[in-house]
């Protein structure tokens, strides 16, 4: 029988090994179990350093046999044997349990002394002595044939893939071996042509080389072409999604001299930034074109996307038509309806009359927000999820404009837009992306970047208050919080859950990945019972704000800060974005390393954004050297988002990254690597364009267009679509 790409496990290996990949790794056809690529190769003659292992993880090693140890139990029944085996410099123990001491000489004849393998297991320690407990191992031949077969054998690498404790590196070796036997016609998305010009191996080649190469000088070009199939059917995937977008016809938005857009620009009381104007002409143009625009806008903490998306809203009020801001928090919202109505001014406020929608508004409040947004009485609409509402109708959304768009779900976004008739999409973020990263996972939105700042802002320092050596540093950070306030300054204090003492239940940011073993020592709760006895900041007007407060407490708090009648306020990450208080000097992050770098920086953003200089002191517990420390070390050393961008990317690795910001790439991603692959993703998005220029269906491109049904599944097109 001749195997295709398509045939279900079930049918090439058997029920019983389906079912174990399946549960193993989620594969259900051929193609996906050669799409499970070696993590690395071993050869024949490595033995890989004992001494390294990592405790907890299930691991397979080469190593040599140095002595078998057959005995009957103590203290229950049965037999068993200890084998230790070495690399020349550790050593680590294997033990097997056997029913009676027959069965445990049997495999000490088995694994007897000098005999070499590869042996895999959950690394564990007994006695301060690395072991596996009953691993699973397969020995390489010995005897004569092997002396004949030794030189023929000794380069040949052997595939370790990745594993689990229920299927092990070789029985995945075993199972691709077996497909590879029978394996028909594998498809090429690339053209020969193009194949050839690229110096690459046909796909049947490279699946077979990487899976099989008789020596390591085989496996560089099977990665290389593979690589290359990646980069080029996500990168069509994506411009297939642009391309559809752009099919869609959408009403122009002119603005017209003397209209809302041009009374609101002589009203401001300052020039636009470069980059404000910059972008904004981007997006006027695509207002007024005939196909919806799909615009991402970064740009740094405070650096005015709401402005630049203010103005795209009234460009299309002009000819009536409605826009829409979700923002992922009450708080958000509400601040957003107050910026923007302020910045509008009262005669433009009137004509526009913002609205905010959101869950938390009482019923009689919500139903006379969502009539004024039905009847088209309202152009301009700011709320959270409750815009999603099969109750919210609008009479005609021109705009939507996503903010914090890493908060949202696709399907989420989606909703929304599809209460108009191809809206424009405008998503925002000050999660600056790194180049690559925008490349690859928002490759179906044309980007836009504002890197200048306004003129007036003071700027910001930021500085590590290391616990860990310094503990006398805490009280220091409340003396200078307290020379703050006394000038008149305000002070912001943000912890990693609202009470420590119920962390699992209450806290509203899952920690870093190594920081997840502890539980925070600091919440909302207990920093405000501190500071209520502290000497200096015991009589200031205090206050707490986090998500489980009442929607009207919180924008009660919220209009104080704002207001200047709140000196010192605690809280949790709900002041992470969009919180603007000029007056507010310093930002105090407790228990800075549970935080990720881009959240760093949102919270840092939030002070020094008016005439007072900034400070922000991160106050951490984590060793120097740490992880942890490293993170929050980036974040005090720069104010760069679109540095601390790439060093996020460093750190965290690229597949949380891509995970966190956008599901439906990641899955596609198997070699492609964004940071160290930048070229090639460019590379393969030019090809992609030259063919869809030219053959936009794919019909005289079959095997891309296959390889895009398999590696792109129906929920990653969705996924892509809803960007």
């Amino acid at each position: 029988m001749s195997l295709q790409l398509e045939t279900p496990l079930t049918e090439a290996v058997g029920a019983s090994a389906a079912k174990s990949l399946d549960r193993a790794f989620g594969m259900s056809t051929v193609g996906e179990l050669l799409g499970h690529y070696p993590r690395r190769y071993a050869d024949r003659g490595e033995l890989t350093p004992i001494l390294e292992l990592p405790v907890g993880e299930t691991v397979t090693i080469v190593a040599e046999v140095l002595s078998t140890r057959p005995r009957q139990m103590r203290n229950r029944r049965g037999a068993m044997l200890e084998v230790v085996i070495g690399d020349g410099v550790g050593q680590m123990s294997l033990t097997f349990f056997a029913k009676n001491l027959g069965q445990a000489e049997w495999r000490a004849k088995e694994l007897r002394v000098g005999r070499r393998g590869i042996f895999s297991g959950k690394v564990s320690t007994f006695r301060d002595t690395v072991q596996f407990a009953h691993p699973d191992y397969q020995l390489f031949d010995d005897g004569e044939a092997a002396y004949r077969q030794a030189d023929a054998l000794q380069d040949v690498p052997i595939p370790i893939y990745p594993a689990t404790s229920a299927v092990h590196s070789w029985q995945i070796a075993k199972l691709v071996g077996a497909v590879l036997d029978q394996l028909g016609d594998v498809p090429d998305p690339l053209s020969e042509e193009l194949r050839r010009s690229e110096g690459l191996l046909t796909a049947k080649q490279a699946l077979h080389s990487i899976h099989r190469p008789h020596r390591r000088a085989d496996v560089d070009p099977a990665v290389r072409t593979l690589r290359m199939h990646e980069a080029l059917v996500l990168q069509t995937a994506l411009l297939q999604q642009r391309n559809l977008i752009r099919s869609l016809r959408a009403t122009p938005r002119e603005a017209r001299p003397g209209g809302l857009l041009q009374r609101f620009d002589d009203a401001l009381p300052f020039t636009l930034t470069a980059d404000q104007q910059r972008v904004g002409a981007e997006i006027s143009a695509d207002l007024v074109a005939e196909r919806p625009m799909n615009r991402l806008i970064q740009g740094e903490v405070g650096s005015g996307k709401t402005l630049v998306a203010l103005r795209a809203m009234l460009q299309v009020a002009e000819s009536g038509g409605q826009a829409a801001l979700i923002a992922p928090t009450e708080v958000l919202a509400a601040q957003h309806l107050r910026s923007v109505t302020k910045m509008l001014g009262p005669e433009l406020a009137a004509e526009l009359i913002p609205t905010l929608l959101t869950g938390q508004m009482s019923a009689p409040e919500r139903r006379r927000a969502a009539l004024r947004v039905a009847s088209g009485q309202s152009l301009l609409v700011i709320g959270t999820h409750a815009l999603l509402s099969e109750k919210t109708t609008f009479a005609d959304l021109a705009l939507v404009v996503v903010d914090e768009q890493h908060r949202f779900g696709v399907e989420q976004r989606e909703l929304l837009r599809a209460k108009g008739t191809a809206p424009h999409a405008i998503v925002l973020t000050a999660t600056p992306i790194p180049r690559t990263v925008a490349m690859t996972v928002f490759g179906d939105l044309d980007t836009s970047v504002i890197q200048t700042m306004p003129a007036g802002r003071a700027g910001i320092s930021s500085f590590v208050a290391p616990l860990a050596e310094h503990p006398e540093w805490f009280r220091r950070v409340w003396e200078r919080a307290g020379e703050e306030i006394a000038q008149g300054r305000q002070v912001f204090v943000v912890c990693a859950a609202i009470d420590a003492a119920q962390e699992s239940a209450e806290s509203e940011d899952a920690p870093p990945a190594d920081v997840e073993g502890r539980g925070p020592r600091w919440g909302v709760v207990q920093l405000d019972q501190l500071l209520a006895t502290h000497p200096q900041l015991g009589g200031v007007r205090r206050a707490v704000l986090h998500g489980r407060m009442p929607s009207d407490e919180k924008d009660a708090v919220m209009r104080a800060v704002a207001r200047g009648e709140i000196d010192l306020l605690i809280a949790t990450t709900v002041i992470e974005v969009g919180v603007d208080v000029p007056n507010a000097s310093t930002m105090v992050i407790m228990e800075a390393d549970r935080f990720g770098v881009s959240q760093l920086h949102q919270l840092r953003g939030r002070v020094g954004r008016g005439e007072y200089p900034g400070l922000c002191l991160l106050v951490t517990e984590a060793e120097a050297g740490s992880l942890a420390r490293e993170r929050v070390e980036a974040v005090a050393a720069t104010l760069d988002g679109f540095e601390l961008a790439e060093v996020d990317l460093e750190l965290r690795g690229e597949g949380d990254v891509l995970g966190a910001a956008q599901a439906g790439a990641r899955s596609s991603l198997r070699l492609l690597r964004v940071v160290k692959d930048a070229g090639l993703i460019a590379h393969a998005r030019d090809i992609a364009a030259d063919i869809l220029r030219d053959d936009p269906m794919l019909v005289t491109h079959p095997g891309l267009r296959v390889a895009i049904a398999g590696r792109v599944s129906e929920a990653d097109r969705a996924a892509l679509s809803k960007n």
